[in-house]
């Protein structure tokens, strides 16, 4: 018999394979892509009209082609990036020469590898739900290409139930592996999101405009669990980078040779602990409640009292800290970082110069200038995500023309404001607010969360939080970004945020029980039963139990008989029809056949078994006058019974009535 693959295995493989490379998608170069989307099509299609394979003297050169757009873009093979592309690439191409089982048992095993390297870029359950399905598609298509006679081939539907029977049946042994193969400390390829393109939350540099994507990305950011009172809104600013140095048109972080002093820090409140899951970034900066009193472990405290790890956040990280809400910073500074929270750019925004030299004219103090800059917003300002575009004097068309926009324009005009004003000030960018999960008890805290704020430093005082926001919008303070945000369709609706924040417990569940689950808590994975370490000669000991008991298992399952097989399609059908007689008064005897059974009926009840007679002279045709049925005949057997109604003197089957 040939091997060739019929029309509906050839389907199925190129619907595996394109649902494989929608995986990859995300990450993929756009020239591959539009490549990878008329390539599969077009292999369907020119099969369906009987076109032979692309021949080898086509595949080679496009092979060599493949290769050297990788080498181009990448420059290499090797990593992540390249070798994901490449491996698309090549699975596309081997599309074109399948033909025979052979070679689409080739292509599967491939495409189950190209699969599972999706999951380097990404692991949240969606798409670890969705690689799951694809690789229930692909186990069905390898069922598909199993030698069998034509009428025992199984339908797609029965196919997909086999191979989902084969993945759930295949999760207890990877949940073992997941848990007991010992790993190491990060992974092979790097952890997802670790290139250019990924989602990186805050950045050290804040421009008009810059924010107002991320403050429509409503993705977590990070989670926090309160080990006791919980702050209330107007006091949740998640401190992240201080931005000190304004060149005109942007505020940024510009790292200063030398090491300086962690500003002093005197507490006026009490202490809150609580613990932070923060998802990557790629950046090193620890979001902490403001203000922190001590770096988390393995990072340090820089002199303005940001949390800064000592290495970039490429997987989700755990922390624990301890912050004051109510403090004293600094309560002296020194003259080099008074004249850094004090320089301006030269030639820029002369009306706002000319406002806060106008304010100083009019004898007023330091906090009767941020009192002035304050009501000035509160006055005729609004807050908005679609801000209108500012000029190269960005502070004065804001100030005096716009008066739109949202928190990086506030706190930086602010910040402006005050160093002309001769007051030292900073503009500090973080994250505030959050929606408090009263079930779970703990914070759920946005990339739509993002915010901005100031501080300005005054004598005996030291840093002062002030956020020109609240005074525009008090509603984004006490409320949240979303009280705030304008909304943007049913996505932003109140009622899909609620739901989409209350199933976002699931979310926290497998970001640290499962991503989260790496080589430190594997090693603290024995300690419930003595062992305050394990190390890998332990872990396999352990798998190598687990798999024996489960092959035991097996092994007693295995031995324990054989179970009365529920027979082929047609038996199936006619015993559901002998169930729904024998209930209704007729019970089949043991020594009767199809025909012995109706004619037994028929004495006792005409018109019943004259509604049944099609059906048990069809079941005896199909069963007895030929070698094997046609699966459409069995099908319309079924269907056929399926349908039929009892008919005659039908009654409840009672012991009596049994001969």
């Amino acid at each position: 018999m040939s091997d060739r693959l019929t029309t509906r295995q050839f389907d199925l493989l190129a619907l595996t394979v394109a649902a494989t490379l929608a995986t990859h998608l995300a990450h993929l170069p756009a020239w591959l892509s539009l490549s990878l989307a008329l390539i599969v099509p077009l292999r369907v299609w020119t099969r369906r009209r009987g076109a032979p394979p692309v021949g080898v003297w086509i595949r080679l050169p496009l092979t060599a082609v493949l290769l050297a757009l990788v080498i181009a873009n990448f420059g290499n093979v090797f990593g992540r990036e390249p070798g994901s592309v490449l491996g698309a690439g090549l699975l596309g191409l081997k599309l074109l020469e399948t033909e025979r089982v052979r070679d689409a048992r080739v292509a599967l095993g491939f495409a189950a590898f190209v699969l599972m390297s999706a999951l380097l870029f990404a692991q949240s359950l969606p798409f670890t739900l969705a690689i799951c399905a694809v690789l229930v598609l692909l186990l069905a298509s390898l069922a598909s290409l199993q030698p069998a006679p034509l009428p025992a081939r199984k339908p797609l539907r029965a196919q997909l139930r086999i191979a989902a029977a084969l993945l759930g049946a295949g999760l207890p042994l990877a949940a073992a592996a997941f848990v007991l193969v010992p790993r190491l400390g990060s992974p092979l390829w790097g952890a997802p999101g670790n290139d250019a393109s990924a989602r990186s939350g805050l950045s050290e540099r804040m421009a008009p405009g810059e924010f107002g994507e991320l403050l429509l990305d409503d993705t977590p950011a990070f989670r926090v669990d309160f080990g006791g009172a919980v702050p209330p809104p107007s006091q949740r600013y998640f401190r992240t980078i201080v931005l000190w140095d304004f060149d005109g048109t942007a505020w940024t972080r510009e790292w200063r040779r030398g090491a300086r002093e962690i500003e002093v820090l005197q507490e006026q409140g009490p202490t809150l602990d609580y613990r932070v899951t923060l998802e990557p970034t790629q950046r090193p900066w620890l979001p902490m409640l403001d203000l922190p009193l001590d770096a988390p472990t393995n990072a340090r405290l820089g002199s303005d009292r940001v949390a800064v790890a000592l290495a970039s956040v490429a997987q989700a990280r755990e922390y624990r800290g301890q912050s004051v809400t109510r403090y004293r910073l600094a309560p002296t500074l020194d003259g080099a970082m008074r004249a850094r929270a004090l320089a301006l750019p030269d030639g820029f925004n002369p009306r706002t110069r000319a406002l806060a030299e106008r304010w100083r004219g009019e004898g007023r103090d330091d906090q009767a200038v941020v009192r002035a800059a304050l009501d000035l917003f509160h006055a005729s300002f609004s807050y908005t995500l679609s801000p209108p575009l500012l000029g190269r004097d960005s502070v004065d068309d804001f100030l005096f023309d716009t008066q739109k926009g949202f928190c990086e324009h506030y706190s930086s005009a602010f910040v402006f404001l005050m160093r002309a004003a001769g007051i030292p000030a900073r503009v500090v960018t973080g994250y505030q607010g959050g929606w408090w999960n009263a079930a779970s008890s703990y914070l759920l805290v946005r990339q739509s969360d993002a915010h901005a704020w100031a501080e300005v430093w005054l004598p005996q005082q030291g840093w002062l939080r002030v956020d020109p926001t609240a005074a525009v919008s008090p509603a984004r303070i006490e409320r949240g970004a979303a009280a705030a945000h304008e909304a943007t369709g049913w996505m932003q609706a109140d009622w899909l945020r609620e739901l989409r924040n209350q199933l976002d417990v699931v979310n926290r569940l497998w970001s640290e029980g499962v991503i989260g689950f790496n080589a430190l808590r594997q090693k603290g994975l024995l300690t419930t039963f003595g062992v305050p370490e394990a190390n890998p000669g332990d872990l396999v000991l352990v798998l190598s139990a687990a798999l024996g008991i489960a092959m035991l298992i097996a092994t007693l399952w295995a031995m324990r008989g054989s179970a009365p097989t529920r027979g082929d399609a047609l038996d199936r059908a006619w015993s559901r029809l002998r169930r729904r007689v024998e209930h209704a008064g007729f019970p089949a005897q043991p020594q009767h056949g199809p025909l012995d059974w109706l004619r037994q009926i028929r004495l006792r009840d005409p018109a019943l078994a004259d509604g049944l007679a099609p059906l048990v002279e069809t079941y005896a045709d199909l069963r007895y006058a030929r070698a094997a049925p046609a699966p459409a005949e069995v099908d319309a057997f079924a269907r056929r019974v399926r349908r039929h109604r009892l008919q005659g003197r039908v009654k409840k089957f009672t012991r009596r009535d049994g001969a």
